[in-house]
């Protein structure tokens, strides 16, 4: 039984760390940087506000970023029934 507990433990914890490490870099790649919502928060637009309620921070930065691009072409506006 000891042997079994010897192989097996380490055995869990490396598959736990692989895991942790997936978990780590989708939150890593989602991060956001903390000037970009700043500037959002301070000036932001009636569409930004919005999408931020409904569909979080990545849409509304999304939307923030195109409007400092100077560009909103390609950009449909979509319905979410409440």
């Amino acid at each position: 039984m000891t042997a079994w507990l010897a192989v097996l433990v380490p055995l869990l914890v490396m598959f736990f760390a692989l895991g942790m490490e997936r978990v780590e870099s989708r939150m890593r790649e989602s991060t956001v940087r903390q000037d970009e919502l700043d500037e959002l928060l301070e000036r932001p637009r009636p569409d930004e506000v919005r999408a931020l309620f409904r569909q979080g921070t990545v849409r509304a930065l999304e939307l923030f970023r195109l409007r400092n691009r100077g560009g909103r072409r390609g950009t449909r506006r979509s319905k979410v029934s409440s």
